[in-house]
């Protein structure tokens, strides 16, 4: 199932996407990880792995001790377009 949810991720890569507080963001995916143009630091695709297994996640404070980038992988894997 997570396969189908980072096909997605990929597929819409340059799209605008937004934090929880609102910070619009677009990213690149770069040997697979998610680059995002805020940080241009590297989110591995393990990354959204992990989190995409929380079940009821709420905000990206439930997976700040589990993944890098918690914000933009909160984002990203609970935008109607991905999840």
């Amino acid at each position: 199932m997570f396969e189908k949810m980072w096909s997605k991720i990929i597929d819409h890569a340059g799209e605008t996407f937004y934090t929880k507080t609102g910070l619009p963001f677009t990213y690149q995916i770069i040997r697979n990880c998610v680059v995002p143009d805020r940080t241009g630091y590297p989110l591995a695709k393990s990354n959204f792995e992990k989190a995409s297994k929380i079940e009821s996640l709420t905000g990206p404070g439930q997976i700040s001790n589990l993944v890098r980038g918690s914000a933009y992988v909160y984002a990203i894997i609970t935008d109607e377009r991905v999840k």
